[in-house]
């Protein structure tokens, strides 16, 4: 029998109910295909060496059966599980949830599953039995979405044996990286209030330790130091709008603040809050940028100025620099570790108060 013929035979002399009482596997494909198990395993994993003819005749089969592959027949065939994990730690905010929505979309695409796995704490020991879940579970390959060091560091003690890339962290140089460029954003938002005229720029930073806060933090020092521009102390929020409220009434007191940069958009949010409330004009009084572009940013009364994130290309990037470790390709190229940013610039900054 021909590959053509049964072709044939598979799109019209044989349907679903030639199999009734127990679901359709592999051998079953093989007999109305006219070809061998091997042929079948080979059309699954989109094997090069099989006939285009022979390809659509096995698909033929497996539609006229209904037969959806197992994960672990793909797994016995391909010696992988096409699943991916996913570690991420704050996964509510914006960014880590766009992240995870791209990674999820690139991996559809792809042909991957992924088994996400959201972490409440950072504590080292979440951390191993995470990284011990998806070993078990036989991941192919891990992407940590990990903003805070010391949980680069955890991953790190974990000696995960599966290609793994790191979103938001800087922890190791050894290890795959994808991460915005938090030092070009904070310079590009301090750059853009200096040069409205504002004497220097205040600056709501970030939690200690998470690493775009402390990238974001650096930059805007030496950047006001470059300038020659006055450096006061740093507050420190928590991401939340309630914290950037709680600094945004503080700042609204002081009658020598004219420009502040706020590390995220949410905590901006709140300074927008507070300083309405005091009376202070936005920017006439007091210029604000934020940071990420969330998209009520554009929407807020007055519309922010801010820094964009690509957490999309983040996630996507990932993806690829992961899939690209696990074929082990030597041709695949170095990762771009650092996604451009872009400054937004709305009505929120302006010219710095005539005194």
């Amino acid at each position: 029998m021909t590959p053509s013929a049964t072709g044939g035979a598979a799109a019209k002399g044989r349907s679903r109910r030639n199999f009734a009482g127990s679901r359709p596997v592999m051998d079953d494909v093989a007999r109305l295909a006219g070809v061998s198990k091997q042929t079948v395993s080979r059309v699954l994993n989109e094997h090069p060496s099989v006939r285009p003819e022979t390809r659509e005749t096995v698909l033929a089969a497996m539609r006229t059966l209904g037969y959806r592959p197992s994960r672990s027949a793909r797994s016995l065939a391909s010696g992988r599980t096409r699943m991916l994990g996913v570690i991420s730690f704050d996964a509510a905010r914006y960014g880590p949830a766009s992240i995870l929505t791209a990674i999820n979309t690139a991996a559809q695409e792809a042909g991957y599953l992924v088994s996400s796995i959201a972490l409440d704490t950072a504590e080292r020991q979440t951390v191993v039995e995470a990284v011990d879940r998806l070993s078990a579970e036989g991941a192919d390959g891990v992407i940590a979405i990990a903003p805070q060091l010391w949980v680069g560091h955890a991953l790190a003690d974990t000696r995960l044996d599966t290609p793994l890339v790191v979103l938001e962290n800087g922890f190791d140089t050894e290890t795959e990286q994808v991460t915005g460029d938090s030092r070009t954003g904070a310079r590009k938002a301090t750059e853009h209030l200096l040069g409205l005229g504002h004497e220097t720029v205040r600056h709501i930073a970030g939690p200690s330790g998470w690493t775009s806060a402390d990238h974001r933090l650096e930059s805007w020092r030496s950047t006001l130091e470059a300038a020659g521009a006055p450096v006061p102390e740093p507050l420190f929020g928590d991401w939340s709008a309630d914290s950037g409220y709680h600094l945004g009434r503080r700042l609204a007191r002081r009658s020598d603040v004219t420009a502040v940069f706020v590390s995220n958009d949410q905590m901006a949010l709140g300074v927008l809050h507070a300083l309405h409330e005091a009376g202070r004009s936005v920017p006439g009084d007091i210029s604000v940028v934020g940071y990420d572009d969330i998209p009520e940013a554009a929407h807020l009364l007055p519309p922010l100025t801010t820094v964009r994130t690509d957490f999309a290309e983040i996630g996507t990037r990932a993806l690829r620099l992961l899939l690209s470790r696990i074929d082990d390709s030597a041709d695949a190229p170095g990762p771009d570790s650092l996604v451009p940013v872009d400054l937004v610039v709305r009505a929120s900054s302006g010219p710095a108060p005539q005194r």
